[in-house]
């Protein structure tokens, strides 16, 4: 009896990512309904190739993807968020987000950390999938944003 639960919590502790998450993707939290490519796009555009700390749910034909980066910057021009040479912080482009200086955030459904105040908006609404990206800024500069930074990223996915 002893060797049979020692195999068998052995194989439980083995397989553990594909035993607890949806998809056996340590990236998918509870209730997603779709499993996204290993290599996830927002907005059809690649998030960042330094992103980490990835989490994501999906449901009814959408996405909200969650992860840590330093090329926020980049990423925001490639995906025609904010055009090349434009600051960052343009109220043309995008607008404060409602969080206070370390508050919180969790989109219901998402898991892993929140995402802290303060943060900035940006949005993007056709040609192309429509995605919205939340950033943490950096409370000490209106100008940076944390580094890393913790992102949200909402978008289609049909």
């Amino acid at each position: 009896m002893a060797v049979f639960v020692l195999g068998a919590g052995s194989l439980v502790w083995l397989f553990q990512d594909e035993l607890f998450h949806p998809f056996g993707d340590a990236r998918a939290c509870e209730g997603s309904d779709t499993v996204l490519p290993k290599v996830i796009s927002a907005g059809g555009v690649p998030i960042p190739a330094d992103a980490a700390d990835i989490h994501y749910v999906t449901e009814n034909g959408s996405a909200r993807v969650s992860f840590l980066s330093n090329q926020m910057p980049d990423y925001l021009n490639r995906a025609a968020l904010v055009p090349e040479g434009a600051s960052l912080f343009d109220k043309k482009y995008s607008s404060a987000y409602g969080l206070g200086q370390d508050d919180g955030e969790l989109p219901e459904g998402l898991c892993g950390p929140a995402l802290k105040g303060p943060a900035w908006s940006y949005y993007r609404m056709g040609p192309g999938p429509d995605v919205n990206i939340l950033v943490e800024r950096s409370p000490f500069g209106y100008d940076t944003f944390r580094a890393p930074a913790r992102v949200i990223a909402t978008f289609d996915i049909r």
